[in-house]
């Protein structure tokens, strides 16, 4: 009998379907660097996670679902940057 390992879920904030940990990308944010994503999942910082396409992340655009998690305004140009480095893993 082999023991099954627990799959770790997260909640993605556009779509809010609970999915694999690592089907989903990590947006950070650090008290250093501001809002990022994280692609190790390793560092330290307040995360949220979003599906790897850009429909959800214009879905926790509009419902503000990184404003909630993170507790405070997230500026629009953090939302392109996020949207151009999403497009960049979308491509790989």
């Amino acid at each position: 009998m082999g023991v099954k390992k627990k799959i770790p879920q997260r909640q993605c904030v556009g779509c809010h379907e609970m999915k694999n940990k690592k089907d989903l990308i990590r947006i950070l944010k650090t008290e250093d660097e501001g809002i990022v994503i994280d692609t190790t999942g390793k560092k330290n910082g307040r995360g949220a996670y979003v599906c790897p396409n850009t429909d959800c992340l214009e879905k926790a655009v509009r419902q503000k679902g990184l404003e909630r998690s993170f507790k405070m305004a997230v500026d629009n140009n953090v939302y392109e940057q996020l949207k151009k480095e999403l497009m960049e893993i979308e491509a790989r």
